[in-house]
């Protein structure tokens, strides 16, 4: 833990206080924190707002300085014209950080809005004060309770840094994360970066204990040399994937107007990328991906992918996926298929590789024969085994044994092996028993994705880091 970063009081906040917060809004900032561990102080110059915050257990001020104690954390959600008074408070209270969620600065592209970004800017510089935003979310820190949004959760953490200039997908990212296993240590949303700059979060989840991956959003940067080191020094030590905003001229433009980001080439960008080892992804899907392939998918710089498929079509579209996501799909050894040859005799399946199950799926034990095999294959660095729920019902429904026989025969392999192992649950008519499956095969250790595409690039992502890192 940073304890002696300039952002730690920020991030690790022990008191937090909401300016602002009204009926209009149901009081969202104050049920943000309403599990966050430690004071929370309200400050509210309308009297009629008083009973409704109080009814939520909170104590509200007149005036930030009239709070008893020490404040670490201020969200200010005030109108724009009012923040540089608030902002005098702050510094005047000594606050260890300010969050700006009030919007209308230079994004607007106005006279008006540049001018008071300059003044807090001035104001922020000037105190030494740490300010996130303005046109932003803030901090999530669920180790703490500290949420952006009412319906994140608290309490248990993860190893996953995520920094994002866009709040929805920094909501977006946590909460579908979480369904995939991918929790946060920390989340902050930056928006316009006015004092805050992605180079400033990422230079603290650098030497953050409890962050072992960064993913980022980002839409522009103010010192892209200053970047550019950092990335050159974290990569080796810690992945950082990045989801570049505003790639096209059309996308340029809209980053402009959301959180005033200047247009930069994708071509500097990419050249940023590779040169560093950072991996590029281009939606939440990907980031997502990429994610689980670091976490629970095992290193290695080996591509050639045995792939296990129940039905002929799938297991060409599946070969072509992984041939076009730059993985190799090789025959196998001499010996594995005499070993395949002494059994394999199902209706319609053929075991080249991709190995096609067919139709007959009863005698399950074969399966785990196979895996076994291609597990003792010198030609085979890692195993992709397809799960098709719409095969898989019919085969349950005949003999409702068979889905525990197969999570555990597949679990068996997982923790026995020594090769990276991956499973596809293709989308199914039945959406409630696909999602159990995934948890399940997560619960286990066992990544899944939804589609043969997903899961070649997500491996692709993970190959194409270990094999920077093995050549530094």
């Amino acid at each position: 833990m940073n304890s002696t970063h300039p952002l730690h009081r920020l991030l690790h906040p022990r008191s937090v206080a909401v300016v602002g917060a009204k009926r209009a809004n149901d009081y969202r900032w104050l049920r943000c924190v309403s599990t966050f561990q430690g004071p929370v102080y309200s400050v509210n110059i309308d009297a009629t707002e008083t009973p409704g915050i109080e009814a939520l257990g909170v104590r509200n001020y007149a005036r930030l300085t009239d709070i008893p104690g020490p404040v670490d954390y201020v969200i200010l959600s005030i109108p724009r014209e009012v923040v540089p008074w608030v902002l005098r408070d702050c510094i005047a209270k000594q606050v260890g950080g300010v969050m700006l969620f009030t919007s209308g600065f230079s994004e607007t592209g106005t006279d008006k809005g540049r001018d008071l970004e300059r003044t807090i800017v001035q104001m922020a510089q000037e105190a030494d004060l740490p300010l996130v935003g303005p046109n932003c979310m803030g901090i999530f820190n669920p180790k703490i309770g500290l949420r952006n949004f009412p319906e994140l959760y608290a309490g248990e953490s993860g190893p996953v840094g995520f920094l994002s200039q866009s709040g929805t997908h920094g909501y977006n990212f946590a909460l579908m994360g979480a369904l995939q296993g991918i929790k946060v240590s920390k989340l902050i949303s930056y928006g316009n970066a006015v004092v805050l700059d992605s180079p400033d979060y990422l230079e603290y989840l650098r030497d953050d204990a409890e962050t072992s991956i960064i993913g980022m959003y980002i839409e522009g940067v103010r010192d892209g040399r200053r970047l550019f080191r950092l990335l050159q020094e974290l990569t080796p030590r810690k992945p950082v994937v990045i989801w570049k905003g505003g790639q096209t001229e059309a996308g340029t433009r809209a980053t402009a107007s959301h959180t005033g980001s200047l247009a930069e080439s994708m071509l500097i960008w990419r050249a940023v990328m590779r040169q560093t080892g950072a991996i590029e992804v281009d939606s939440l899907e990907d980031m997502l991906d990429t994610m689980a392939a670091f976490l629970f998918v095992q290193p290695t710089t080996q591509d050639r992918v045995a792939l296990i498929s129940m039905t002929g079509g799938q297991s060409v579209v599946t070969t072509d996926a992984f041939a076009k996501a730059g993985l190799q799909v090789p025959t196998l050894s001499q010996r594995s298929y005499e070993r395949l040859g002494g059994f394999f005799n199902i209706v319609g399946g053929s075991y080249r590789n991709p190995i096609d199950m067919g139709s007959n799926w009863e005698a399950g034990e074969q399966t785990s024969t196979i895996l076994d095999i291609l597990e003792d294959d010198p030609q085979i660095d890692i195993i992709a085994f397809e799960l098709s729920l719409n095969m898989l019902f019919r085969r349950m429904e005949m003999n409702p044994s068979f889905r525990s026989f197969l999570l555990d025969m597949l679990v068996t392999h997982r923790r026995r092996t020594r090769k990276p192992f991956l499973a596809i649950v293709t989308p199914s008519y039945v959406p409630d028993a696909e999602v159990e499956l995934r948890h399940q095969l997560l619960a286990e250790g066992i990544p899944s994705f939804p589609t043969f595409q997903r899961a070649a690039r997500a491996l692709r992502n993970r190959l194409e880091y270990q094999r920077f890192v093995a050549e530094l």
